[in-house]
């Protein structure tokens, strides 16, 4: 027996819509629903395009322990079909990236982002 697919992946952030604002603005996401949790938490799902998995935004109530991400704890990938293009226009928006682009050694040309908590975010754009 085994599961039947990735439903979504839950991230825990300290400001639920500087990050809602980040993955709408710099990516392209899309917030599809928003409610309060039984134990009071905000949750966010946003929509990645072509892709049915989604990614939970979670900001806990007033009092909880802050959230302290750890450098390379984990990242999301997101592939892209021009990475020259696309850093432009993040760039356009006032977005930086804080690695790259550059090769990988499969080809692919790969470059990061963080978001708002300090969650990193990689680029790809597949090579052909």
């Amino acid at each position: 027996m085994s599961v039947k697919k990735l439903l979504h992946t839950r991230m825990r952030v300290n400001d639920i819509e500087a990050s809602v604002r980040f993955y709408e603005n710099a990516l392209g996401l899309t917030a599809t629903r928003r409610h309060t949790s039984p134990r009071g938490a905000q949750l966010v799902f946003l929509a990645t395009p072509n892709s049915e998995e989604e990614i939970e935004l979670c900001q806990m109530p007033a009092g909880a322990t802050p959230v302290q991400v750890q450098p390379d704890l984990m990242h999301l990938a997101f592939e892209v079909e021009d990475m020259a293009a696309f850093v432009t226009e993040l760039e356009a928006k006032g977005f930086k990236l804080s690695d790259g682009p550059s090769p990988s050694g499969s080809g692919n040309r790969i470059a990061f982002i963080d978001a708002p908590e300090g969650y990193e975010v990689e680029l790809i754009q597949r090579a052909h």
